[in-house]
């Protein structure tokens, strides 16, 4: 097996065709962040935000909700489509709502930020879910299941909880990824699935993904993952797909699509504050397709 993997990772340097890509899946997702910006100087009002909203929208970057915590501290609510990068959001956002208050404020915003992902539940009942997926999905065969419990990735010392760090800002950026075999094709065949979870084990730790869980069922898999913020999670989600491709010689194994969505320390119902302009989010469960260049 070690052979087997090594010549994975040998394998992995070529780099075939895609199989799949943005013009061609379309993805099902969820992406809410909280955005904590610092001003300089309390400005006291927020009627920037109607103009900012609208502004935001060509950037795929949907505003949901704003309050002040504190006269120097805006909090957003926020939604995303997922060929954003994550990186993208506190910038244009100062960046725009810069421009708005120009007028009034010549250098709004200190440049420290916080971002953090958030989802419908918290990452704590995520990855319980996770770790239940054999009971929730009962396999008859025994020599099935028991090969399944032994191919599950749990790895109790990657803390998604801990905030990560760029220059100037503070973040969590985790996904939830959801993978599924093409007409739920069952795979059984304990040497596949192998190669599967060894593949993706690889391709997290080349892109440096903090890879909290794998849980493999014969026909879909779920990835628990702590995400780079200079990476779409289109593409991410991408990169996985493709790499399961490999495994089976470039074949569309995998449904042309999947699931991505975020998750945190906290769900939507602890954000249902008294926050300004609710709008409804680009989730839950939103379809997209055909984004070009996102392979």
């Amino acid at each position: 097996m070690a052979a087997e993997i090594a010549n994975l990772q040998t394998a992995e340097t070529v780099k075939p065709q895609a199989v799949y890509s943005g013009e061609n899946i379309e993805v099902a997702y969820q992406l809410d962040w909280s955005l904590t910006i610092f001003w300089r100087e309390p400005l006291w009002t927020d009627d920037w935000l109607e103009s900012l909203q609208a502004a935001m929208e060509t950037d795929g970057i949907r505003l949901l909700k704003h309050r002040f915590s504190e006269p120097h501290i805006s909090l957003f609510l926020i939604s995303t489509k997922p060929d954003v990068l994550p990186i993208n959001i506190p910038r244009r956002v100062k960046g725009r709502l810069q421009h708005l208050v120009r007028d009034r404020v010549k250098k709004p915003f200190q440049r420290n930020y916080d971002l953090r992902s958030i989802g419908s539940t918290t990452r704590e009942k995520l990855e319980g879910y996770l770790g239940s997926q054999l009971e929730h999905h009962p396999e008859e065969d025994r020599k099935v299941y028991w090969m399944l419990a032994d191919m599950q990735v749990i790895r109790p010392d990657v803390d998604l909880s801990q905030p990560r760090f760029t220059s100037h800002g503070r973040f969590w950026s985790n996904l939830h990824l959801v993978l599924v075999n093409d007409w739920r094709r069952r795979e059984t065949n304990a040497q596949n699935i192998e190669r599967v979870r060894a593949m993706l084990i690889r391709a997290a730790e080349k892109k440096r993904h903090l890879l909290s869980r794998i849980a493999i069922l014969p026909d879909h898999m779920h990835l628990l993952l702590g995400t780079n913020l200079e990476e779409s999670p289109l593409s991410i989600g991408l990169s996985y797909m493709n790499n399961v491709a490999f495994v089976y010689g470039m074949k569309p194994v995998l449904k042309p699509g999947c699931f991505i969505g975020t998750f945190g320390e906290y769900d939507l119902g602890a954000i249902q504050c008294p926050l300004r302009a609710c709008l409804g989010g680009f989730g839950p469960l939103h379809y997209a397709s055909g984004l070009a260049g996102a392979a």
